[in-house]
């Protein structure tokens, strides 16, 4: 090669070497590209997913009432005069509300008509008049204009979920009672309030009447359970795989079955329950105390997982310096390790309890998909639990369940946000960098 070549071998080398620098920084500004769009799209669809839900439930919060002119008679109320709590509760309020909507409407005078008068209130609507009474008794024997809670289909024409301008066969609310509700918003008579009762009521068949109340408190209760059997199984299970339990073959078929446990589907574990808890010691169907217990075979694993991972991720100097003073095996785990690993221990068992917030099927599988009115007072009675409420309504024909759904969708997407910000709060808290 003479001299006159090496310079232009130089220089086609330098091009290669450039081409080949600028294909892999434009490589990498594709992988860069492609990273930030899978993210954009899957946020996009989050917020798609989030937006739909609070667009169709939001509403589900408020509540129509409408202002009733009733005359509430001492006859029908309290005959006697009293004035008697008793007395006062077991009224006939029904034919008070019926004879104030006679009294607005005194044009309407078939039965068929009266009907559908009646129906632009609620059923609980005599609830409602009720607790007015009885807060203020000195009501009785006057006419007062009361508030009472409208029906299902009232409000959601107030809400808008019911188009007035459609045709009246392609509508649940007739034009006989717009028209009776254009005399209500006339005289201002219609009102949309916080809905209180979705947040302290039971279960109901009429939407207007629904609440939440009685699943959360069957999901606090069903997680206490939960709680108290995992968690100290769960540790100690951690903590013994370890720091105590040999290294043999037994230990590890003992670690594979506990890893493949924790992908087992969850239906599994509703099986399990009915077969064992309901089929072979009898418990009771529907009760927390038996979902609970379903619930913490399917959170041990979780908790037991991270609990390793917590106790692992101490050094092992912390270990040596301590069996170097003195301290008993024993004394190192309980006194230096286990303290360190907890933040760690909380942050596991706080996602394996938001994951058992979130379950349904094997609950269902225990019978915890009954329709359950009263709210639960212990451990043993009949409940349901927040996602099974969900799963009951969203099965509901009445277009009002939509927003109920909704509703508790957000709830529930509420409690598990708080219970995830937890673990990581208390992570942040209390994690040390070694």
């Amino acid at each position: 090669m003479t001299e006159s070549t090496l310079p232009a071998v130089g220089l086609r080398r330098a091009d290669l070497s450039e081409q080949r620098l600028k294909r892999r920084y434009a490589a990498e500004k594709r992988f860069r590209l492609y990273g930030a769009s899978a993210i954009g799209i899957a946020l996009a669809i989050l917020g798609l997913l989030i937006g739909t839900i609070v667009s169709n439930g939001y509403t589900a919060f408020v509540q129509t009432y409408l202002a009733v002119p009733i005359y509430l008679d001492a006859q029908a109320i309290d005959p006697e005069g009293t004035r008697d709590t008793e007395t006062l509760y077991r009224a006939d309020y029904q034919s008070l509300v019926k004879g104030g909507l006679r009294e607005m409407f005194p044009d309407v005078t078939g039965r068929r008509e009266k009907l559908k008068l009646y129906g632009l209130v609620s059923n609980a609507a005599v609830y409602d008049v009720r607790d007015q009474v009885m807060a203020d008794p000195a009501m009785i024997g006057t006419t007062q204009t009361l508030w009472v809670r409208a029906s299902d289909d009232v409000d959601s024409l107030i809400k808008g979920a019911i188009d007035r301008n459609l045709e009246e066969d392609n509508r649940r609310v007739k034009d006989d009672e717009i028209r009776w509700i254009e005399t209500f918003e006339a005289q201002d008579g219609v009102d949309v309030r916080f809905n209180t009762h979705f947040f302290t009521s039971g279960d109901s068949r009429e939407p207007e009447q629904a609440g939440i109340w009685g699943a959360v408190v069957g999901s606090a209760l069903t997680l206490l359970i939960t709680l108290a059997l995992s968690f100290p199984i769960g540790v100690l299970s951690a903590v013994y795989l370890e720091e105590f339990a040999p290294k043999n073959r037994w230990t590890d078929l003992i670690e594979v079955n506990i890893n493949n446990l924790a992908a087992v589907p969850s239906i599994i574990f509703g099986l399990l329950g009915l077969a064992v808890f309901l089929g072979t010691f009898g418990l009771p169907r529907s009760a927390p105390v038996v979902g609970g217990m379903v619930l913490a075979l399917m959170t041990l694993p979780t908790i037991i997982i991270a609990g390793r991972a917590a106790l692992k991720a101490v050094p092992p100097s912390i270990r040596e310096a301590a069996l170097g003073i003195g301290a008993s095996p024993l004394q190192v785990v309980t006194h230096h390790v286990l303290p360190l690993a907890l933040p760690g221990i909380m942050t596991g068992t706080i996602i394996g309890m938001a994951q058992a917030l979130g379950e349904t099927a094997p609950l269902l599988m225990i019978g915890m998909v009954a329709f359950i009115v009263d709210i639960p007072g212990g451990v043993s009675d009949p409940a349901t639990v927040l996602p099974v409420q969900i799963y009951l309504w969203a099965d509901s024909p009445e277009r009002a369940f939509i927003e109920k759904t909704n509703g508790a969708i957000m709830v529930l997407l509420g409690f598990l946000i708080l219970m995830n910000a937890l673990a990581v709060l208390l992570r942040k808290r209390f994690e040390r960098q070694w």
